[in-house]
Formats: C-alpha cells, structure tokens, sequence
C-alpha cells in the first residue's frame, strides 16, 4: 500500500531534464480529494489493473494481458492531473521498442502508441521459417543477461520454454578445431606460431603505456605481437569488414576474453584445454520459434490495440511533433522514443536532415552489413560437431567469420529433430569491402559460403543439402570507429532537447550495449526517464553495466538513480 495523499515532489520531466538531486527525480505527484475519478480507478487512461482509493494505492499483480508488475512499488508513482508526460510513441518493435512498450504497460500508462514497419515484431532478432520447414535467426543469438529484470520478464513470457547450455566454442584455423578463447589454448597451434604468441605474451605483460589509442593498439598491448598477427587482426578484420586501427576502444568491454597468463602457462605445459572461461559461458535458447519467439511471446502480452504492424515512419516533423506515416496518416507526440538506426532517423527527420551530408558524421556513424546464410541437411549431425555451439573462421580466405550448429540449439529447429541438423554461416560487408570486390551479390555470398563449408569439411558428397535460406541485413553492426563518440555526443542533446530518445543496437548506436538484454533495458529505462525522471545507465554508462558479474544482476525494483548527472 503506497500513500499518495497530498505528495508533491517537483520535476522538470516535461523539460527533458533529471534532476541532480536524487530526491527530485521522481515524477511529481499530487493527488487531491477527487472521489469520483479515484474510486472509479482511472487516472488519464490508466488501466483498471492499478487499483486506487482515495488516499492508497495497490497495483494488482496481473493485468488483463497477464502482465505481471516486477517493481510496480513505490517506485512506480504517476501524476495523474497536471505531469503526465503526454502521448509516448515508439518506432520500432525491436527488443527496445518492445521494452519501452512492456514498460509503460507495466506501469498501466495507456497515452502510447509503438509503429513497426514490418510485419513480424523482433527487428534484429527475429526468426524465419523457410519452405522447408527450417527456422532460422538473423544472426548467432543466445541469451545471457546482465539484469535481473530481464530475465523475470523472460521467465514470465517463456516460462520452462527454454534450452540451457553450456558454451562450447571453437576456433578452426590451420586445419584444425581449437577450443575458445584461442589465447588460452595455444598449445594447439603450430610450434613455431605457439613460441611467437607466448614470446608476445610474456613481453607486453610488464608494459606500461598510455591508454591506446585505437583498437589495433589495444591487440598490440593487450597480446603482444605473435596473437595479433595469428589471430586478432585477421578475425576482428573479417567481423568489422573494417580496419581494427580504424576502430576505437570503448566497445571492447566484456567482449573479448582477457589474457590469463598464468592459465595460458599452465594450459601449455599440463596439456589442459579451456572451453567455456570467459564471458557468456553459459546461455538459453527458446525451445521452439528460435530467438523470434522471444519477442513474440513479449507481444502477445501487450495490447493488440497498441501495436500497429506494417506502419512505417516517412518523416519526422521534430518541431511540430508529428510523425508521417506510411499508410498515409500523421500522428503526434509529446516524447518519441526511436529505435531505427540513426543514420536513417536523421534523414527522415526535417529538422535534422543537414546532419546526414556532414562528413564527420558520415564517418562517425558507420555500419557493417551482414548476410545470413542458413544450411539444411539431412541426416544426424556429424560427430565432430555434435556438441559444439559455434565457430569462429579468422583465415581470409573462408567468407565467413562465424558459423553455428544452429540445430544444436534446439532440436526443434528442424523439421525432423534426429534425422536433420542446420548451419548457419555469417558473412560482413561495408562499404569499403564493396568497393574492393566490386560489390558483392547474394548469390555470389552464397556460393563462396557453400564452397567455404565445403573447405572445412563440413559439407561433402555423402551430405544432403535439404535446404537454403539467406537473408540480408543493411544494418548488421554499428561499426564502433574513431570518431564515433564525437558524433554522439553532438547528437544526443539536439534530440533530447526535442523530447526524442532514440535507443536500441542502432538507435543508440552503442554496440558495447547492442546485446538483446542491453536493448530491451535501454527501452524499459528510456521509460522510466520520462515517466519518473529517472538516469538512463546502460546507454549512458556502459562499462558500469557491463563491468558487473552477471549474477547478482542489476536489479530494476527502483530507479536507482546515479549520482552523476543525467543526459
């Protein structure tokens, strides 16, 4: 039970603004004596489900959708007369749109509206089911979490509909399987290419420098000189279909496994191989629908009236507050929450469009394309891969940089669990890689894909190709290049001051932040800003997140306002 009576703390929300005081960071709240709106249980469309008498409040634990209210205590207070923030629309039923729109939901804020502009919800993270019956994802996508609130919702919509795991990931090179992370077992590789990466090892151990400057720098330092030339160079080349001396170094985070000298030490002289040390080395997968269904399960759980499919954002008028729309309307909003890739959001929006021509913009906020190529075949799964999660392909000349036994994921993504199993290879591309080979076309990736599986063994005579899908994603990686974080930071507040949040893998254009939980996060405390004038930590300060074990996790019961100040 939450007194309401006679509150009142005060907010600058409407200004886009939280407060430096941590007191003040709470949506102001004032209720008066009004008995007939109380006892009716509505505040400004609020739906029944937030149960209120004149002077408490209690909010019921399910809601007509089955939505349960994680964290809907004391910190969850909605003005209900003169603060609201308005009209909320989202763009893009992505993982952040979705967890803006199961955030306001939760909170029973009903003035939203969230506009998608295919017809499927899931954006980068959605699954395909081809005409053969296979199911495919955009992408090798696992879950592990790093807060507590995400995984609550997930159990919520999903429940026991889950595959746990124990990663198991490989690298092949040089003709062979050896285990990840590669520094760790370089027993394996040739002795003359193991005595070069354990001399860099032992040499940059002591080194002290200042911080690097590019990413390139940071492979040096961090690997010496054998690892960045046998593997890290030629790997992270192919993932960023980019120079790494082009990138920078705030992504790298808990993205690459560090070096463990004395473990590497060890692993050589007593033989030991290390399969899952470092981050993600345990993770789930949806028993049926792939990773898609995680995120259709989510919407079915909002109201249908609140999700328009294939409704597609033209243009954006910043300063009327409108949105034109595909299908011909135009609809407003006090705060726009956007989750298309920001490059694309900019040109649509009239106010801004000038940014997009500028080249230090153009240059700050490159991307990477990706092509997904899923393999269907008859028969059980060979032995040699019968375990394994994923691998990883640094040598050039293969077209891929990843490929996962996806039917290990779930048997059930294949038509005949048993009697088929599938791959799935990733292929990147930039600009820059286009204008080397002088473009590449899908069926030319396809064919180079097939003839690299080929390669390594894992297609021959004796194996039935069942089924092939591909598919390709314009936007795959927002490419982390120098310069990047000056783009940014011009950007952000020219949006902010407009009551625009734009959020996600490319909204935000973080990649350090761009993992399924990170995105629905930024979504659900995109919310929490404007409703509670709460600070935004995973988009504003991703090594606080990600520098975190991910159990205990960060928890969502309240706001958890930082002491630095807010965007």
């Amino acid at each position: 039970m939450i007194s309401l009576q006679g509150r009142l703390i005060q907010s600058r929300l409407s200004a886009g603004v939280c407060l430096p005081n941590p007191h003040m960071r709470i949506i102001a709240i004032h209720l008066r004596h009004d008995k007939d709106r109380i006892e009716g249980g509505i505040l400004h469309g609020l739906r029944p489900a937030l149960r209120y008498n004149r002077d408490t409040a209690t909010v019921g634990d399910t809601d007509a959708q089955g939505i349960r209210r994680f964290g809907m205590g004391q910190d969850m207070q909605i003005d209900r007369k003169n603060n609201l923030p308005g009209r909320i629309v989202i763009l893009g039923a992505g993982p952040t749109g979705l967890g803006a729109a199961w955030r306001l939901h939760e909170a029973g804020y009903a003035d939203w509206q969230l506009f998608e502009k295919d017809s499927r919800v899931g954006g980068l993270s959605s699954s395909y089911v081809d005409d053969r019956g296979f199911t495919w994802d955009l992408g090798g996508h696992v879950v592990f979490s790093h807060y507590d609130y995400f995984d609550r919702v997930l159990d919520s919509v999903l429940q026991n509909q889950w595959v746990d795991h124990v990663r198991e990931a490989w690298v092949w090179m040089r003709g062979r399987f050896i285990p990840y992370p590669l520094q760790n077992n370089i027993r394996h590789l040739p002795s003359q290419e193991l005595l070069a990466c354990l001399e860099g090892l032992l040499d940059v151990r002591d080194v002290v420098a200042p911080p690097p400057a590019t990413f390139a720098d940071w492979i040096l330092r961090s690997f010496g000189p054998g690892l960045t030339r046998v593997f890290m160079t030629p790997y992270n080349r192919k993932v960023w279909a980019t120079e790494p001396a082009e990138l920078g170094t705030q992504w790298v985070g808990e993205r690459i496994a560090t070096v463990d000298l004395k473990r590497v030490l060890r692993n050589v002289i007593e033989g030991r191989d290390d399969l899952s040390w470092g981050p993600n080395a345990t993770f789930r997968f949806p028993r049926q629908g792939g990773t898609g269904r995680i995120w259709e399960a989510v919407a079915e759980r909002l109201p249908t009236e609140r999700l328009s499919l294939e409704t597609e954002a033209i243009a954006i008028d910043a300063a009327a507050k409108t949105i034109r729309l595909s299908d011909g309307r135009t609809t407003s909003y006090d705060w726009l929450i956007s989750t298309l890739p920001l490059d694309l959001f900019l040109g649509r929006t009239l106010a801004l469009k000038s940014e997009t021509t500028d080249p230090e913009f153009r240059n700050g906020l490159r991307y990477s394309s990706t092509h997904a190529i899923g393999v269907g075949l008859e028969g059980p799964v060979p032995e040699p891969l019968a375990s394994k999660c994923w691998m990883y392909f640094p040598e050039p000349e293969l077209p891929f940089y990843r490929v996962t036994v996806f039917s290990n994921y779930s048997p059930n993504n294949v038509p005949q669990p048993g009697r088929q199993w599938s791959l799935m290879a990733e292929v990147s591309e930039s600009s820059a890689v286009r204008a080397g080979q002088g473009g590449l076309t899908g069926d030319e990736v396809v064919r180079r894909t097939l003839e690299g599986l080929k390669a390594v063994g894992f297609l021959g005579p004796e194996v039935a190709v069942a089924s092939l899908w591909h598919k390709r994603l314009e936007h795959g990686y927002p490419t982390p290049v120098l310069g990047r974080d000056r783009v940014l930071a011009r950007i952000e507040p020219m949006l902010s001051e407009r009551g625009i949040l734009s959020r996600g893998r490319f909204g935000a254009w973080k990649y350090e932040v761009g993992n399924m939980d990170h995105s629905f996060m930024q979504g659900v405390e995109a919310v929490d800003r404007i409703l509670r004038g709460c600070t935004e930590t995973t988009v504003q300060f991703p090594d606080r997140v990600n520098s975190q074990p991910l159990r205990p996790k960060r928890k969502r019961e309240g706001c958890e306002p930082s002491s630095q100040p807010s965007m």
